[in-house]
């Protein structure tokens, strides 16, 4: 195995990966197959920041269009992000590889309330930080907290892991004839409208020129092979 391209990257997750072929909650099998490619690519030498969303058991959004308030669904929604980070946590430390998880918002019981520089000291000690809590505000998304995060921790790359191999001009799903891009600017993404993140946190990592990589999740070994720099999804930058 050759060296890995990045030191230090930030490897975004949905909450739904969690849940596998089930429509809620966590799949144990799932989580232990994700945690054992992380620790390998952890033990490649990377150093990796984790943000997971909690799609697999509470969507702000959603919740907010059936009449919840939206601030109340948002928290709710940050909430569910905390457990997935423990069941990633209690995985990867079942591989051997010390985690931790840091929330934005403060519940000492569970984990260690998220202080940059405390972040990137795990870090750098090779330990595996998972931030939890999104970024404790309303109306941000956790592909938002994603981009604060990996620009607060100088994460070289933001790591978009989805279901499909990169970045499309319409919807591959529902579209036979739909085109990838091998690469794209922040702006074309932007213009164009393509639904691969937030708009704000595409405009985040443009601002502060760091690159995102939109691969597929569901190829075994992706993780490393991003993390390597083989030509896997589509670069943003």
């Amino acid at each position: 195995m050759g060296a890995a391209k990045y030191r230090r990257i930030l490897l975004k997750l949905s909450g739904e990966v969690l849940a596998g072929g089930h429509p809620f909650g966590i799949d144990a099998g799932r989580v232990h197959s994700l945690a054992t490619e992380i620790s390998e690519v952890a033990a490649a030498g990377v150093q990796i920041g984790l943000v997971v969303g909690g799609g697999n058991f509470f969507r702000g959004v959603a919740a907010a269009a059936r009449d919840m308030d939206r601030v109340t669904a948002d928290h709710m929604g940050m909430l569910s992000t905390v457990i997935n980070a423990l069941a990633l946590q209690d995985a990867l430390e079942k591989q051997g590889c010390p985690t931790r998880v840091m929330t934005a918002i403060a519940m000492h019981q569970v984990a260690e309330p998220y202080i940059r520089r405390r972040a990137i000291r795990h870090l750098e000690k090779g330990r595996i930080v998972i931030f939890g809590g999104g970024t404790s505000n309303p109306f941000f998304s956790t592909d938002t907290a994603a981009a604060l995060r990996g620009l607060e921790v100088h994460a070289e790359v933001l790591a978009k892991a989805t279901r499909v191999d990169g970045v499309y001009d319409k919807d591959p799903f529902k579209h036979a004839d739909a085109v990838r891009f091998p690469a794209i600017s922040y702006q074309e993404v932007l213009a164009r409208g393509l639904e691969v993140m937030d708009a704000s946190a595409v405009a985040m990592c443009r601002d502060n020129r760091l690159p995102i990589l939109v691969f597929n999740l569901h190829v075994s070994g992706n993780i490393m092979r991003m993390s390597m720099g083989e030509a896997v999804g589509t670069v943003i930058q």
